[in-house]
């Protein structure tokens, strides 16, 4: 092992030995800012590390690359068909975590489990990528998801799949992103995207970007993402711009994730919302790690089971 990678794997171990020797209460924050820190790390490892990871389509599934709704070379999203796609198939468009700086479509843990699990059940799988930090703020990364979206749709048939029958979801900065699309849609509208059936929102730690930015200590990567705008922030928040046309969400959380919020609390706010204003809204926790409820997704567990009765509900 490089000295380079050594050196952080070191720091960590003192840490958690610090930890150890800490009182219950001090162990507990201190373990949670070290999780912290290592989620920044992984997500600003860059694309070189990111290549090392990459999907591995489903036995005998066919995919379509690299398709086009934009100009730019970010502005891509792959398609993962079954050997035989029965006609009206539904659609399950896929937005990748990352701080909205990183992250790519064709990772394994964005496509492996999700993939393998959704050909199975006769479903098309569709990766996105969108622009990123610096180049695109969240508003505008939502705004090409949306465009990501229609362009899926006006492509379904050649697919087999049935445009009505779309679902979104996303894991972290990718969850953010399909929740604000789904607490207002006039962003897919103006976008020529069909009204998605539902949105599943895989631990998000910003549907309420305003209080978010309003804590003490906020890491470096909401900064870059957010900046110092308040009215930014509302207007780049689900919290804030859910309204009655908003689509039904399943909002999945990590029970044992504090930092920088607790994403079940601010998800049970975020469903609160949704009842006042009539969307239905469901919150699923679950006793896993941030990366964990992205990455197994799609395996056979009780998980699964709630996402999988819980899309079958809108597919119905």
């Amino acid at each position: 092992m490089s000295q380079r990678l050594a050196l952080p794997a070191a720091l960590v171990a003192l840490c958690l030995v610090a930890a150890a020797s800490a009182p219950a209460p001090a162990q507990q924050r201190l373990r949670e800012r070290i999780a912290q820190r290592m989620e920044q790390r992984t997500g600003q490892r860059g694309a070189e590390a990111d290549r090392a990871e990459r999907a591995t389509p489903p036995p005998g599934a066919r995919v379509e690359r690299d398709i086009a709704y934009g100009k730019d070379p970010k502005q891509r999203y792959d398609v993962y068909l079954p050997a035989s796609v029965r006609p009206g198939a539904p659609l399950l468009v896929m937005v990748h975590g990352g701080g909205w700086r990183t992250g790519d479509k064709g990772l394994a843990r964005v496509v492996n489990n999700k993939a393998a699990w959704w050909l199975a059940r006769g479903g098309v799988f569709v990766s996105v990528n969108n622009r990123l930090v610096p180049d695109a703020d969240p508003q505008v990364q939502a705004r090409d998801v949306a465009a990501a979206v229609a362009s899926v749709q006006q492509h379904a048939r050649q697919w087999q799949a049935d445009p009505a029958k779309t679902l979104l979801m996303g894991h972290s900065a990718g969850a953010h992103l399909v929740a604000l699309l789904g607490s207002d849609p006039a962003l897919l509208r103006q976008a020529g995207a069909q009204r998605p059936l539902g949105v599943v929102s895989l631990d998000s730690g910003a549907l309420d970007v305003p209080a978010l930015m309003g804590q003490k200590r906020v890491p470096q990567l909401y900064h870059d993402a957010f900046g110092n705008d308040p009215a930014f922030w509302a207007s780049v928040s689900p919290q804030q711009q859910l309204n009655r046309g908003g689509v039904p969400m399943l909002l999945v959380c990590s029970s044992t994730r504090r930092v920088p919020t607790a994403p079940c609390d601010e998800a049970r706010k975020f469903a609160a919302r949704g009842r006042t204003l009539g969307v239905a809204m469901q919150v699923q926790p679950q006793a896993l790690s941030h990366g964990e409820i992205n990455d197994q997704l799609g395996l056979p567990s009780a998980y699964t089971d709630a996402v999988t009765g819980w899309i079958d509900q809108r597919l119905r």
